[in-house]
């Protein structure tokens, strides 16, 4: 293949600065994720250890193989919400290596609101469920958690993305033959202990773990019978009475040393769908990509700079170069892995449409995972481009992209916007991964054109009286503040729109991560055509 040229000059004051000022914006993720990995506060931290307790991410690092990686998804989830009292959403969710066998991994966080399930927190976990199963991926679950929060009963009960929704899940993934396995921590109560109870198997830890239907309070409110947590539904009773646990350990240590024995015993196979060839380092420094990027999204940068920091050997193979430039595509490898790699370079035209859908189905017939680079504020509007047919020609490319067989992995490494974001397979196209950089922004419509909208439909409004030139101006400062407030990444990954804000430094090995997992995916179907567009 063809290798990259750089025209970066990374002695300029230009890199320099552009550098120093992304620095900034991760300097400011750190001190964000400090704040996840802080769980409920230095309070909470002290009286879980003081109940012999060991804290979530320390239970998780007993558990995953010595000197493999933890991919931690959203660790920014509930950030700015709730008084900034639900570090993570209150649970840890991420894929691990336990004996060789890659894993899923959901752990309630009880020193956050003692674990209990929030919007948020459901979400978190549907979606860890939803890439294990996507994947085939064995689920653990290590459970210390007080069920639904019952003060968000309308957002956390009725619906099928609710509670109730992760059981459904449970019950699904066992049926396509995907293990999950359990460990009881502290309480486990009403909704809460179906986790452990829809598990293939599970332990119990004696002296702290329970799991009941209804709590000592439920039971004495339902049947005016007065009986302790542990009486009612403890390790000791659930191992040696009821049999709903399968196995009793003495210990924290013991269990977690348990469940990885159990996920050795699954003889789990994990085939590979393609051959991986050796790794080769990019010729040039990934550590150059902020000075690339830089932090203003109006200053255009070549995706091609990005791509050869990114890829094994900084080797292309560019797709259609001189045709629909304001798309850049084309086939590499990653970590070992064959990709196609779809990034933008601009304002998608329709000549850019029809080549990203031609080069997509390509991928798609060779079974080659596809990596979309984000970057654009969507497709281009006016009367030429409806002309042209921009309509039906962006249509062909969200249809290519929407009906793929191969994993998608999706990086909005700057703009996305409207129906660019769409197309770009954004995250109502289900992507395997959709991660997201500090400077990017993820919206419906950028700050300068949205305001300017809501200012032409309230001049055109006939239900309001005439305002005054001052009042129209704050009205429109008022709109493009909330425009660039929700397309913030901060925003967005509170609500787990993305899978989690990384450092572009570590795009390369966090894509090679995922795409490694994507090789466990059902074959695609042969004899797929293509059709030229």
């Amino acid at each position: 293949m063809k290798r990259l040229d750089t025209t970066i000059d990374t002695e300029s004051d230009g890199f320099r600065q552009r550098s120093e000022e992304y620095q900034v914006l991760l300097d400011q993720l750190g001190e964000k994720l400090d704040w996840a990995l802080g769980g409920g506060g230095e309070k909470m931290v002290k009286r879980h250890h003081e109940r012999g307790k060991i804290l979530v991410r320390d239970r998780i690092d007993l558990l995953v193989d010595s000197g493999t990686a933890f991919m931690e998804l959203t660790p920014l989830a509930g950030y700015g919400l709730y008084e900034n009292e639900l570090p993570a959403a209150g649970i840890v969710t991420g894929v691990g290596t336990v004996r060789g066998t890659s894993c899923m991994i959901i752990a309630n966080d009880s020193t956050v609101k003692g674990g209990s399930f929030y919007r948020e927190t459901i979400k978190k976990h549907i979606r860890a469920q939803e890439i294990a199963f996507e994947n085939r991926l064995p689920v653990l679950y290590l459970v210390d958690c007080g069920g639904a929060n019952l003060n968000q009963m309308e957002e956390v009960f009725y619906d099928e993305s609710h509670f109730g929704g992760t059981f459904h899940r449970q019950c699904r993934m066992s049926a396509q033959g995907i293990p999950q396995l359990a460990i009881v921590f502290g309480e486990c109560t009403a909704g809460g202990a179906y986790i452990p109870a829809l598990c293939d198997e599970f332990i119990m830890v004696e002296g702290q773990a329970s799991i009941h239907l209804g709590s000592s309070q439920i039971v004495k409110a339902a049947i005016s019978e007065t009986v302790d947590r542990m009486e009612l539904g403890g390790a000791e009773m659930h191992s040696l009475i009821s049999g709903v646990s399968d196995h009793l350990a003495p210990n924290e240590a013991s269990a977690i040393g348990r469940l990885r024995d159990m996920v050795e015993a699954l003889n789990y196979q994990q085939p590979y769908s393609f051959e991986r060839k050796p790794t080769v380092e990019p010729l040039y420094d990934i550590d150059e990509l902020p000075g690339i990027v830089g932090t203003d999204l109006r200053r255009p940068f070549d995706p091609r700079e990005v791509i050869a920091r990114l890829v094994d050997g900084s080797e292309f193979h560019e797709f259609k170069p001189a045709w629909g430039d304001t798309l850049v595509c084309g086939f590499a490898h990653l970590e070992g892995f064959p990709v196609g790699i779809v990034a933008n370079n601009g304002v998608l035209f329709a000549e850019a449409c029809l080549k990203g859908a031609h080069f997509i189905e390509l991928c798609d017939q060779r079974g080659i995972p596809l990596v979309f680079l984000q970057n654009t504020t969507g497709f281009m509007v006016g009367k030429e481009a409806e002309r042209n047919g921009i309509a039906k020609h962006s249509a062909k490319l969200v249809y290519a992209m929407s009906n793929t067989h191969v994993p998608r992995y999706t990086v909005i490494i700057g703009s996305s916007y409207g129906a660019g974001n769409y197309g770009m397979s954004g995250r109502g196209f289900r992507p395997r991964f959709l991660f997201m950089w500090p400077n990017a922004r993820f919206g419906g419509m950028n700050p300068d054109i949205g305001s300017a909208v809501l200012m032409d439909l309230r001049r055109g409004s006939i239900s309001r009286e005439a305002g005054t030139e001052a009042s129209d101006a704050e009205y429109e400062a008022k709109m493009r503040k909330m425009f660039e407030e929700k397309s913030d990444p901060y925003f967005c990954t509170a609500r787990l729109f993305d899978d989690g804000i990384i450092d572009p430094r570590d795009t390369r090995r966090i894509l090679g991560l995922c795409i490694a997992l994507g090789f466990t995916r059902p074959e695609i179907p042969s004899h797929r055509p293509v059709y030229r567009m």
